[in-house]
């Protein structure tokens, strides 16, 4: 029988009392889908603050999946911008967009050196912040709006 994986998103947000106290932290999941490398792609994230949890499913027409991966974190960033987040854990299922945020991999691609800075601008905002590349079984819902996006494109 495999053994149970905690659940990040239950982990962190217990850790920073997610909405509350002197820092307003939140948890945000994103992804990124196409159908096809490049094709019709979208855009999920999911962003839980205090009580509310706030949604971004989006068509981005055609694109690479690297591309919607870090147009989903951008959403999801300035999301949490809107709504003056403080302390941010992010999660994805991208360890290619979360290593190069993360310093690890350098940004070789032209497209995604612009998208990596504006990446890094947002992040900026906030007082504090993680990133975490996770297991795709854990970003299930992100996932699951960013194929409706893909569906919905014309």
């Amino acid at each position: 029988m495999p053994s149970m994986q905690k659940n990040p998103l239950l982990e962190r947000s217990e850790r920073m009392k997610v909405g509350s106290g002197p820092q307003r932290g939140a948890v945000l999941y994103c992804d990124g889908a196409s159908s096809g490398n490049p094709g019709k792609s979208g855009i999920g994230a999911v962003l839980t603050f205090g009580d509310k949890t706030y949604e971004i499913s989006e068509n981005i027409g055609i694109a690479t999946n690297n591309i919607a991966e870090y147009t989903a974190l951008i959403k999801g960033l300035s999301r949490a911008k809107t709504l003056k987040v403080e302390k941010l854990s992010i999660f994805l299922d991208s360890e290619l967009v979360v290593r190069q945020v993360e310093g690890i991999y350098k940004v070789k691609n032209e497209k995604l050196k612009e998208l990596y800075q504006d990446v890094v601008a947002h992040l900026r905002f906030f007082k504090d912040y993680s990133i975490e590349h996770i297991p795709r079984e854990l970003n299930k819902k992100a996932d699951a709006l960013a194929r409706k996006a893909v569906k919905t494109a014309g």
